[in-house]
């Protein structure tokens, strides 16, 4: 688990980035055996002087989560969604949508305890894939998708790109409802207007969603900082470019930074391979 300090030098900042990585090893039945491995990293970005991003990044439980740039104490809400999912992690029940679900629950009222009732409110988005922890199949791992807001999975299978996630915004909504177009998505004036959040509005229960069990494929989980500056086809291009998880972390954030780095960053990236005897 890694949260990014309040305050980072902001010049020169990929000479200072650290990246967290791990592995695990998965043994199913019949010989069949699926090699986890990833990595993770958070930058505040050129022009922010608070990163309010967090990521979690360990097994089963890969998370980003990006506290609102526009309500009270963002890096707070982030950081209590993240600690709280990383004790669930740590808990001797499995973890699964309900255990999710009941740490960002958990989260909230952190959250009130931490900063108080206030006009503005405090909130974050958080997305994240859940691994199934029963054994191994030979089709591949099984994967819970979860997200609320606008922090994004996407799924890199073979050569095809795809967003595991649904944005909870304002675009989302007109797009979905055929009133703008793709293009004029990525230019609207309400980009940043989410409709759903943890802590500030509503419930904090998440989307939920299945992912197809592959035998290989790589796993992008990120803050809006990542998906602001490089288009789906510049995520794609990284992505199939960099031969292990360090590489891509490394090789996105330094271009989303490239690229202006007008948001905090988070990225997290996970390879998986089944093999079977």
């Amino acid at each position: 688990m890694l949260r990014a300090p309040r305050h980072q030098e902001r010049e020169d900042s990929m000479t200072q980035l650290h990246v967290e990585t791990g592995s695990r090893r998965l043994d199913g039945e019949a010989g069949v055996v699926a090699e986890l491995s990833w990595a993770a990293a958070t930058d505040t970005g050129r022009r922010r002087e608070v990163n309010q991003d967090a990521f979690l990044a360990s097994y089963p439980l890969f998370v980003v989560a990006d506290g609102m740039g526009g309500h009270e104490a963002g890096d707070i809400a982030s950081a209590a969604v993240v600690r709280r999912l990383s004790e669930a992690v740590q808990n001797p029940r499995p973890v699964d949508r309900d255990a999710v679900t009941d740490a960002l629950d958990q989260a909230v009222e952190d959250m009130e305890l931490e900063i108080g009732q206030s006009d503005v409110g405090t909130g974050t988005t958080v997305t994240g894939i859940l691994a199934d922890t029963s054994p191994v199949q030979p089709a591949g791992v099984s994967w819970t998708v979860f997200n609320v807001g606008d922090s994004r999975v996407y799924r890199l299978v073979g050569e095809e790109l795809s967003q595991m996630t649904l944005d909870h915004s304002v675009v989302q909504e007109l797009l979905s409802i055929g009133a703008i177009t793709p293009e004029e998505a990525e230019h609207h004036p309400h980009s940043n207007v989410i409709t759903r959040a943890v802590g500030f509005s509503g419930e904090s229960v998440p989307d939920y969603s299945d992912a197809v069990p592959e035998r290989a494929s790589r796993w992008l989980i990120c803050s809006d900082g990542l998906t602001k500056e490089l288009t789906d086809y510049g995520l794609r291009h990284f992505l199939l470019a960099a031969e292990s998880p360090e590489q891509a972390v490394v090789a996105l954030m330094g271009a989303a930074l490239e690229n202006g780095g007008r948001d905090n960053v988070s990225v997290v990236v996970l390879d998986e391979m089944v093999t079977s005897d």
